[in-house]
Formats: structure tokens, sequence, C-alpha cells
């Protein structure tokens, strides 16, 4: 028989850009019937340089209410169209990974078959040249289209974005405690976390406790010891450095992703600012070579003392055990290369939010979840290795290393079946979708030796016009479209402008 409803008690433990989206959708969603805290302190920093995003936290922002225009002046954001990758199919080459579709595609096989089938019949044209995203980010322009029709995400800051979803939250009736965490209590019999024991003898007890503590995973690790599994064997990268510096240009709707010898640098241009990051192995070069390296190639002065972070790839065993949740960094570490850190909190929260309990925790929800978010992460892992496997680098050691080593048999089958195919399948809600795939694997070099037997029904002349009017209608649509900068200075220019 079903119960009455007892109001849950949630603790988010840790603020930073995990705790505040958590907060920020439970309050905005489950209003009075929980009662949510966060507790956090001031003394504790945040990682705060997760920057650049990718289009589902679009609709993350809407399932919360917020007005576009005001959440971008509040963060100084701009838009994202996709992300330059440099250097990374061979030194002085470069390709573009998109939002959106490219061209149109058929029922029974992606636009890349037609595309192919082109190129046996003259047609010179890159595969470029039918991504309306990957036009107007190269020509650094940009507006909202009727229909949704330009996909895109935000560049922005992260410590702006979690302060101003504090207010949200803090108005929705989230409560927040200052304090630092001394203990993680758990209860003698079950096991579960009964309270957290503050600095100041504070308790903070609970029913649901969400770890949002970061690297330090107090909670799911630090007194659950859930376990971790360490990815580096497929991801070398083991730091990371940034700084931010004063813009010296109008910022470019896209995020850079530039290789060296040993890992990868990113530039990422908000409103007042650019982001500046190098990521990069250890093993291969050392912390004074990489700040050197990244003081050399940053443009514009220097706003912040550098942040030098070290991580291990690699995800926790389980996200969510006995009454705690982990959400972000305190549930595992995917290197930035492809903006997957504040989707990943949001997969999480919004996954919470559709199993919160009605009373005790159903073990079949845990079991569900932990699936779900583990699959999550597999999925972002493959694609991310994807970027270093397929590669024609061997200039250094460290590409090497990536060109030689094992990787995982589902990677392998992605990989071989485009190769063999020129098809991609989607599983499971997967984040990446096809087009994604796609660009990826060719701007790296992996060129289909095949293609779907369906685009053979095109006679040259319905070939040439499929090809040729898709074309030409980005090209018109991309000479419509107001200068990327221009735009953000109209629609949402902070109050600083």
């Amino acid at each position: 028989m079903m119960g009455e409803y007892r109001k849950r008690r949630i603790v988010v433990a840790g603020g930073g850009t995990a705790g505040w989206m958590a907060a920020a959708a439970l309050a905005r969603t489950m209003g009075d019937s929980i009662e949510l805290t966060l507790v956090e302190s001031e003394a504790i920093g945040t990682i705060g340089v997760g920057e650049s995003t990718i289009p589902p936290l679009v609709v993350y922002n809407r399932l919360l209410g917020l007005d576009e225009s005001e959440f971008m002046r509040e963060t100084q954001a701009t838009f994202k169209l996709g992300i330059q990758f440099e250097n990374w199919k061979d030194e002085g080459q470069s390709y573009f990974h998109s939002f959106g579709l490219t061209g149109r595609d058929h029922w029974t096989a992606g636009f890349q078959h037609f595309w192919m089938h082109g190129l046996t019949k003259g047609h010179e044209h890159s595969f470029d040249d039918y991504c309306l995203e990957l036009k107007a980010a190269h020509a650094g322009r940009f507006s909202h289209l009727p229909d949704n029709r330009m996909n895109y995400a935000y560049h922005l800051d992260s410590s702006l974005y979690a302060a101003f979803l504090r207010r949200l939250a803090e108005a929705d009736g989230a409560q927040r405690i200052e304090g630092k965490i001394a203990q993680v209590q758990l209860h003698p019999e079950t096991g579960n976390i009964e309270a957290l024991q503050l600095d100041s003898g504070e308790r903070i007890e609970g029913d649901l406790f969400l770890d949002c503590t970061g690297f330090r995973a107090l909670l799911i690790e630090g007194a659950l010891h859930v376990g971790f599994d360490d990815w580096t064997h497929y991801l070398p990268c083991d730091s990371a450095i940034a700084v931010q510096t004063a813009s010296v240009k109008p910022p470019v709707p896209y995020t850079r992703a530039i290789a060296h010898d040993a890992g990868w640098q990113w530039r990422i241009p908000l409103q007042h600012r650019q982001g500046n990051g190098i990521v990069y192995c250890s093993r291969y070069l050392d912390r004074d070579a990489a700040m050197e390296r990244l003081f050399s190639t940053i443009e514009g002065e220097r706003l912040t003392e550098p942040n030098v972070i070290r991580f291990t790839t690699g995800a926790r065993r389980k996200q969510w055990h006995r009454n705690c949740i982990a959400v972000g960094l305190s549930g595992g570490f995917l290197e930035p290369l492809e903006a997957t850190s504040i989707h990943l909190i949001q997969r999480a929260i919004l996954r919470l939010i559709r199993m919160l309990p009605m009373g005790d925790v159903s073990e079949r929800d845990v079991a569900e979840f932990n699936e779900q978010q583990h699959t999550d992460m597999l999925q972002v892992r493959d694609f991310l290795i994807l970027h270093y496997k397929a590669t024609e680098r061997r200039d250094s050691p460290f590409w090497r290393q990536c060109a030689d080593m094992e990787i995982p048999d589902s990677l392998i089958q992605k990989m071989e079946l485009f190769r063999e195919t020129g098809r991609v399948f989607r599983k499971n809600e997967e984040l990446f979708a096809e087009n994604s795939w796609v660009q990826v694997m060719m701007g790296q070099g992996i060129m289909p030796q095949a293609y779907h037997p369906i685009v053979t029904k095109l006679s040259d002349q319905e070939l040439d016009h499929l090809l040729g009017g898709l074309r030409d209608s980005i090209t018109k649509t991309v000479a419509s479209l107001p200068e990327h900068h221009t735009y953000v200075a109209r629609y949402c220019a902070t109050k600083e402008a």
C-alpha cells in the first residue's frame, strides 16, 4: 500500500556549478514538496574553469524558466556553434566539430552517404559546406533563427553561473548554510548517511545527500568508499593549468582546441575576457614547461593567477550508493575536450529528479541510475579517446603512445563500422549524435570505403539539385546573419559594456 508522503530532506554538500545547478533545479521543480539545504564553505575554492558548454544546457535553462538574455548578461556569456580542432589529425591541419546537422539525412542513411556519392560524380565541395553552424562560425556570425534552425550553446563564466543559480534557488526556498564539513556521520545499522557535522559543531540531517564536493568526493568516496575506475590508460593527460586574459579582439562563436606535443590548449572567448588553458600529460611535459608554453601563447593581459589542476580521468564505480548521489566531479572526471563536464552534471540532476523516491530509496532505482550514468560516461569517454587514437601524428612520444594504445571494443566497433560502411548508430540516448561522430572521424582522418546504395537512386541531375540547393541555402543564410559580437552586444551585453 502507498503510504502518506513525508517531505524529503535533501542536503546538497558543496556549492560551485554542480551544487547550485542541483539546488536550482530541485527547488524550481519540487518546490515545497522537499526541504532543501545546501552546505558550502567560502574558504574552499571551486575548480571554476568550466566555461564551454554544449546545446543541452539551452534546454536545461529553459526547464528552469531562465530568461536567456538575462542569464547571458549575468554570466558574461557568448554564443558557441562548435569547436575548432587544430593540429589533431596532424600538425598544421584543422577541422570543425559543429552543433546541428550537416546536409539533410534520409531515414535509410546519413547525409555523408550522399556527399560521398557526390565525390564520385565530380562534386568537389567540402563536407563542411553543408553545415549552417560551421559556416556561420567560420564567418564569425550568429543570430537566433526561426524554428530553432541554429543549434548553439554558450561560453560562460561558470562561477558567475553558480552565483546566478544561487539567487534563483534561494528565491525558490533553498537554504544555504555556510560551513566546512568536518565529518560525514553514518547510521550505525543501515550504513546510510545520517548527517553532516560542520566545523562549527552544527549537524545537518537529511534523507538524501548530494555529493557536490568536487574531486574530494567527501561523501561518496570519503565516507562510503564506492571505488574508482581509472581510465588514464585511455586518456593519458593528467594535468591542466587555466588562466584568464583580457580580450584583445571581438569574441568568435566557437571554442579553439589546439593540440601540442603532449596534450592540447583551449581558448574560450567570453564578452570581456578570454579563458585559456593547457591540458597535458605530466609524463611528457613538466609543470614549469607547461606554464611557459601557456604563457607564451596567450593573448592579452593576464587577469588571474594560473590555476593548476591535477586530475585522474575515470569514474566512481557507483554514482548512487545508499542515500548518496554523486553529482559533478565527485562522480568522476573526463577532460574538457568536448565540453561535457557541465552536461554530465545536468544529466545526473535531471535523472535524479525523475527518480526521486516517494518513500524509501528503491534499489531498482539506484541500479537503473547507476547503469544510465555509467553508460553516459563510457560513451563520452569513447568519443574523447577517438580524438587521441585516430591521428596521423607521430611527432612526439605522447602521440606515438596514443596511436599505439589499446582502445575499448565499443570504440573499435564504431570506428571500423564507419571506415567500412560510412554508418554510425546512436545507442541509448547517446549524447553525441551521428553528425558529431562523422565530423570528428573524418576530421581525424577516418574516411569511409563505401556508402549506402540508396544514394544511387538519385539521377545526376537530382544529386546536383540536392547538393547545390543545400549549399546555396546555407550561403544565403550566413550572409544574412549579423556579426556575432554585434548580436551579443545588442542581445545581452553586460552592464559594464
